[in-house]
């Protein structure tokens, strides 16, 4: 079996002498950038909207509204990084990122605050994990799937550095204050670090596998993308309203706001868990068979949780597996397209693949808890949730490329 057919892809680029900046510098700017552009908000929007007198749901959709800018934006830097590498892309994002939230701090009315959060989104799509990805998938050729996973593992720990930093800092001065200190830290830490640790040479793109032919376009418009982007929709949009929804899910059936939020939290330790377990799991299964057996647990345990009214420990239990899962998942996306499709256009292919997902997972917030009035409750809504990701399991079953075999 072939290194494509295992999992673990072969890019076509061969063992090459990687700059050694580059790992270490991208553990540092995904740990500062979700850090402070993503998991700042939850913390601060309480005292935003106590502050501004502003609607929960207005600067939500603020927020939410940055994360379909940053899906559609996904589209045109993965061409930009085909072709020029990650340095000017992530240095720029950097940038604007550290801009968009002076504009956020600033902001004297809610119209000023969208586009601070619209500037914010473009922000995203040059310096998350997109980009990040690229510039593995390049440099670290075959060995790319080891390269991701110490990335995200440092990804995941964002919300454990800048979720309580941020709370600290809200303590002692006002929500805009804070937002101006972190936008200092986001400059001072990402911007040098993009600027310095990328300027290697960006290596020519690897040829294309053997058994794809007609360049990017046939790859575009070829049914297993399109499953494929059918499929991480459906997935992504289960599991981050399964995020978001677990809290109002334990509160209404009695537990409290703390006992809530171990749960949650507890579940982000799996998800880095998990993390460490994919390469093991690329090893032993294909990648249609990786990525169907992955979404039907994601769906089991979205189930779980849907039936299961306690005890706690269970679902402790349950919301630990569920974070492995989504772990995994993340990891699933990122090779997604070096399995089957190589590595020659990966970034406007990432970008492409992506988007919808990316979209589906800002509006999951807002659909969850509408769809749980909607159908009378939160284990109602995980029902549906969990039928979704089995969708998700099917639709997985036709992104295979016709012209190989596993």
């Amino acid at each position: 079996m072939s290194n494509l057919h295992s999992g673990v892809a072969a890019t076509g680029t061969g063992v090459r002498s990687r700059p050694r900046a580059v790992l270490p510098a991208l553990c540092l700017t995904q740990i500062s950038s979700w850090g402070i552009v993503y998991y700042a908000f939850p913390v601060l929007n309480p005292a935003i909207t106590a502050d501004t007198g502003w609607s929960p749901w207005a600067t939500t959709a603020a927020f939410s509204a940055a994360l379909v800018v940053s899906a559609v934006a996904g589209i045109y830097v993965g061409r930009v990084l085909d072709h020029r590498g990650p340095r000017t892309v992530m240095t720029a994002g950097s940038v604007l990122g550290s801009l968009s939230l002076l504009v956020i701090a600033a902001a004297p009315n809610l119209a000023v605050f969208f586009a601070g959060w619209l500037l914010a989104g473009a922000a995203m799509a040059a310096i998350f994990y997109q980009p990040a990805f690229a510039a593995l998938t390049r440099w670290w050729g075959p060995d790319h799937v080891r390269a991701l996973t110490i990335v995200t593992l440092a990804g995941g720990l964002a919300s454990t550095v800048f979720a309580p930093l941020t709370a600290v800092l809200a303590d002692h001065m006002s929500w805009s204050a804070t937002y101006v200190v972190l936008a200092g830290i986001l400059a001072v830490l990402t911007v040098p670090a993009h600027a310095l640790a990328l300027k290697a040479p960006w290596p020519p793109a690897p040829p294309s596998p053997p058994h794809i032919t007609g360049g990017h376009e046939h790859v575009v418009r070829s049914r297993a993308f399109g499953m494929l982007a059918l499929t991480f929709t459906l997935s992504a949009f289960a599991m981050y309203a399964v995020v978001i929804s677990l809290v109002p899910l334990l509160l209404e059936r009695g537990y409290t706001t703390t006992q809530a939020a171990w749960a949650l939290g507890l579940g982000g330790a799996g998800q880095t868990l998990g993390r460490t377990l994919y390469a093991t799991l690329a090893r032993h299964l294909g990648v249609t068979a990786r990525t169907v057996t992955l979404i039907a647990l994601g769906a089991l345990t979205t189930a779980a949780l849907a039936i299961t009214a306690g005890p706690y420990a269970l679902l402790i239990a349950i919301s630990v597996l569920a974070g492995v899962i989504r772990g995994n998942l993340t990891l699933l996306q990122a090779t997604a397209i070096t399995d089957r499709w190589g590595a020659t256009h990966y970034g406007r292919l990432s970008g492409l693949l992506g988007a919808p997902a990316h979209a589906a997972a800002a509006l999951a917030p807002f659909a969850g808890a509408l769809l749980a009035k909607l159908l009378g409750g939160y284990p109602a809504l995980f029902a549906l949730l969990a039928a979704l990701s089995i969708a998700a399991a099917v639709t997985a079953l036709g992104a295979r490329p016709l012209s190989r075999e596993e």
